[in-house]
């Protein structure tokens, strides 16, 4: 089967490997959409950085060229020994962290923290950029009816967001600031609105972006290069509650602890390529706190009944489709040279 293996940076090849067949735990999967995520195009454009290179990952065994794709749904097409809750021709989101279950994160069930923290579609394993996929069964999330398997696909991305947004000492009525409008942004946007926030300022350079944060929501959009974000919500808030890192770009984040008000937050949401500095006495002198985050744990489900009311909507998200044979040129290059983009799916081959 065709699939886009991760061989180096800049270096993504679509070429045949063979169908993965599901052992004793397992499911395996018809691939429906696999979105491209920021940190997809991170590993292309100057990884390694989760994918395992020269040595393999000790949870998926697996080592570069490695199977890319971890935002993906499908359809159960058979089970592994052992498997019981699923049914072949269940529409499933699937949930792509490996973690080891006896480190003490795990231990606390906090698995997105584990020591041996990994991703399918980063880390090895079979991703979603082929048309067949199979995961452990714990895994798996089934699709409520209703829900489109494009809306499958964002059920990843959605509960980065959703997690982060948890994980913030936001409160209803507070305010908030997102740095950075993509995918996730976006999504930090509207899960801010299920959380009650009374204002959300959203500072991006791309205008198409902008405007896509004031459609979910934000009450304001400030462009960077027009204008200095600091002054423009410290003008509107008198310094945000919570600001939220989305960019990954160094120096926003000093821009994001200004942002905010005495005792105010900034949760770090991006994967970072590089270094950051800051100047500490700008926590120090308001008791500002820096919190990071990374991924989800236990919210597929309240992820899923959120879109089931609206949010997270593919239809406002989601800006191209492509097939997989153009996942280079019309989705990672694309994605380089257009910050218009919010989020590209790639439909698998049948």
């Amino acid at each position: 089967m065709k699939a886009a293996r991760w061989h180096a940076a800049r270096d993504i090849r679509v070429e045949d490997i063979p169908e993965p067949q599901p052992g004793p735990g397992e499911v395996k999967l018809k691939v429906a959409w696999t979105g491209i995520c920021g940190s997809d195009l991170h590993e292309y454009l100057a990884g390694p950085i989760f994918v395992p290179v020269g040595q393999d990952h000790p949870l998926s065994h697996d080592k570069a060229p490695i199977t890319m794709g971890h935002e993906y749904c499908g359809t159960v097409t058979e089970l592994g020994d052992g498997v019981s809750g699923l049914a072949v021709g269940d529409r499933v989101a699937i949930e792509p962290i490996f973690a080891c279950g006896t480190c003490p994160a795990c231990h606390e069930g906090k698995y997105n923290l584990c020591d041996s923290l990994g991703f399918v579609g980063l880390s090895g394993g079979h991703g979603g950029f082929a048309p067949f996929s199979v995961v452990p069964a714990r895994m798996v999330h089934k699709i409520p009816d209703g829900l489109s398997m494009e809306q499958g696909a964002l059920v990843e991305p959605a509960a980065v967001a959703l997690h982060a947004v948890r994980l913030s000492k936001i409160k209803a009525g507070d305010t908030a600031a997102v740095f950075g409008a993509g995918p996730i942004g976006l999504l930090v946007v509207e899960a801010l609105r299920v959380a009650g926030a009374a204002q959300i300022h959203v500072v991006e350079p791309s205008d198409v972006r902008r405007q896509k944060a004031l459609e979910l929501g934000a009450s304001s959009v400030i462009d960077p290069m027009a204008e200095d974000a600091v002054a423009a919500i410290r003008a509107a808030s008198g310094g945000v509650h919570v600001a939220f890192e989305v960019t990954g770009v160094p120096r926003v984040l000093p821009q994001c602890i200004d942002a905010t008000r005495h005792e105010g937050q900034v949760l770090i949401v991006s994967i970072w390529e590089g270094d950051a500095a800051f100047h500490p006495n700008t926590v120090v002198l308001k008791e500002r706190q820096l919190q990071g985050t990374i991924a989800y744990r236990n919210v597929y489900p309240a992820v899923m009944a959120l879109m089931q009311q609206g949010y997270f909507s593919a239809d406002t998200l989601v800006t191209k489709r492509i097939a997989l044979d153009d996942i280079v040129a019309e989705g990672f290059e694309a994605l380089v040279a257009e910050k218009s983009h919010v989020k590209i799916l790639v439909k698998a081959p049948e």
